[in-house]
């Protein structure tokens, strides 16, 4: 299925969660906030959120400075 993440198209498998895009984009173990379809989605759901064909996603990562 295809999903938009930033604005940019991509092919995931069926059922991919949250959890999963982000662990095949190599973001599992970083702090990001994730938008889907103009709804923020809590980290505590991200697992149990599958993604379907069509959702946009943005999503930000934290970087930290000084």
């Amino acid at each position: 299925m295809r999903v938009e993440v930033n604005g940019e198209a991509r092919e995931i498998a069926d059922g991919t969660t949250i959890t999963g895009l982000l662990a095949s984009l190599g973001l599992a173990e970083r702090p990001v906030a994730v938008e889907r379809n103009a709804a923020i989605v809590p980290r505590a759901q991200h697992a149990q959120t599958a993604l379907h064909d069509g959702d946009k996603l943005e999503l930000v990562q934290f970087v930290g400075g000084g």
